[in-house]
């Protein structure tokens, strides 16, 4: 069955010690000297580069949240320099769509679908378009200051996980896993009351000294505010009863002594009860792990850091899962792992710039297609290109792009798109899951259908106008960024042919056809 009928829609060990390439190369050929002696120790068949346009369409998902505009597509085929690769990934982190799909990227990396927030879209678009260095943007996040004025947004991060609803108190708990799940790789969740139980890394002081960073946390007129910390926190294992304290801590590093002040001199600016203002602390917690955190010397932010930016371009973490980082569990490429956090650190934790590296590597651009007579190599070995899942954003943003569409729809489509294809609150978007909800919602949904019904100016009414062939290429190259093979040409002419009193919808059939494959559905 050709493709274009597909309707099925998206909804370790330790490596061996390759010779190094000198430090005086670009990071990109270090990867790749890493990758290929990997690779060639466990017998594993290489993929070949990807083509020309399974690299243009890869680049413009996975740095500006789309598909290339068919002008590009034609183009960029047609071009024949040795440099338009590089000159293509330069063009795209320039962008001003390379701040809005990073913003949409780290959104559901970082808040997982628990909500939105204007503030917080804006803070992240702005951080992204002035290239703000990671560490900088996860301290104010961490730091939750409303009153910083040049970052409000930032608190976002902390403050929903500090919304309590009905009489169901504030899950603590909840809040202490996101910050090491999310910004130290460690899941601790099974932590709280005892040792793990699997893991011999995680210990019940990594999660209660976690804890007490944010014990005494709480909204004020839904702003971060703080109560003040003047004593250890205690805690014992459901298991041994030994009753035992601990003063804010970061796994690995030492516990932060609790100053001590004269009564009446603990705030910088006291509680004002007839306000209901609740005070500045001198001794801020939030500023502790603030300035503690995000530092090259914590090599679990550092690594956790680079793992999941890895993982957003090449569709699987160093260390998979993204947030179980212990030593029953070690990167695929453990001196890669390293090489990349100790890079981001010295380049000042530019993600562009590490991007920028990623992108212009062999890996990268390998072909998702296996070599021919060989099996399918462990994907853990970057062998070959992993396909990735489009984001619900990325799915309609490709939608838009293919169909010609304008795209201040979006801003209704948004909510729909979200809802049939993305997950539920905490459940990392790392897979990819189709489903008969996202199957249903392409299939039937009207404002789905709408899109490939001819209007002006439109991909439907301008592909009308062209004989079968021309349309038949117009009609890949716009949605699934390709040439058609001669199949597909024969299948289309066939549908086309039958339909010549309804020439528009019948391509718009074609266009919903595209749309709706698995082809188009996920990143290549």
């Amino acid at each position: 069955m050709p493709r274009l009928l597909a309707l099925v829609v998206v909804a370790g060990t330790v490596g061996v010690n390759p010779p190094l390439a000198k430090s005086a190369e670009p990071l990109h050929v270090r990867i790749d000297a890493i990758i290929d002696a990997k690779a060639k120790a466990e017998n594993a068949a290489v993929a070949a580069p990807a083509d020309d346009a399974e690299f243009l369409r890869r680049a413009y998902l996975d740095f500006a949240g789309t598909i290339p505009p068919v002008s590009v597509t034609r183009a960029f085929l047609s071009d024949t320099s040795a440099s338009k690769r590089e000159k293509l990934i330069e063009s795209l982190l320039n962008s001003p769509t390379y701040a809005t799909h990073m913003a949409d990227l780290f959104n559901v990396a970082l808040m997982e679908r628990l909500g939105d927030s204007p503030e917080w879209s804006k803070y992240l678009r702005e951080s992204f378009a002035k290239n703000k260095p990671y560490d900088q943007m996860v301290r104010e996040m961490l730091r939750a200051n409303s009153k910083d004025t040049n970052n409000v947004g930032a608190s976002f991060w902390i403050s929903k996980r500090l919304e309590n609803y009905g009489q169901n108190p504030v899950d603590y708990s909840a809040l202490t896993r996101d910050v090491g799940r999310l910004f130290l790789g460690k899941n601790f969740q099974c932590c709280e009351c005892h040792d793990h139980l699997f893991i011999d890394d995680y210990k019940q002081q990594h999660f209660q000294g976690l804890h007490t960073f944010f014990k005494n946390t709480f909204l004020s007129k839904g702003v971060v505010a703080e109560k003040l910390t003047t004593e250890k926190h205690p805690f014992a294992s459901v298991f041994t009863k030994i009753q035992m304290t601990t003063g804010p801590s970061l796994p690995g590093m030492m516990m932060i002594d609790i100053p001590m002040f004269a009564k009446g001199m603990e705030f910088v600016t006291p509680p004002d009860r007839k306000t209901n203002e609740p005070g500045v602390p001198k001794f801020s917690t939030l500023q502790a792990i603030s300035e503690q955190l995000p530092t090259a010397k914590n090599t679990d932010f550092t690594r956790n850091a680079v793992n999941r930016i890895w993982f957003a371009v090449m569709g699987r973490g160093l260390v998979h899962p993204l947030d179980l980082h212990h030593s029953r569990n070690p990167a695929s490429h453990p001196e890669l792992l390293t090489l990349l956090a100790d890079e981001f650190a010295s380049h000042k934790f530019d993600i562009k710039w590490l991007l920028g590296e990623l992108a212009l590597t062999k890996t990268y651009q390998r072909s998702s297609v296996v070599v021919a007579g060989k099996d399918t190599p462990d994907a853990r070995l970057f062998a070959v290109a992993l396909e990735k899942r489009l984001s619900a954003d990325q799915l309609l943003n490709a939608m838009l792009t293919a169909t010609e569409n304008d795209a201040k729809v979006a801003d209704t489509l948004r909510p729909k798109f979200v809802k049939a294809f993305a997950n539920q609150a905490r459940e990392p978007e790392d897979e990819i899951a189709p489903s008969l909800k996202g199957a249903l919602f392409v299939l039937h949904d009207a404002a789905v259908l709408e899109l490939v019904n001819s209007k002006p100016g439109n991909l439907v009414e301008r592909v009308a106008k062209l004989d079968d062939a021309a349309a038949t290429d117009e009609l890949y190259l716009a949605v699934l960024s390709r040439k058609p093979t001669e199949t597909e040409r024969a299948a289309v002419a066939k549908l086309l042919a039958k339909h010549t009193d309804k020439r528009a919808e019948a391509v718009g059939r074609v266009a919903w056809a595209l749309l709706a494959s698995m082809e188009f559905g996920v990143n290549h």
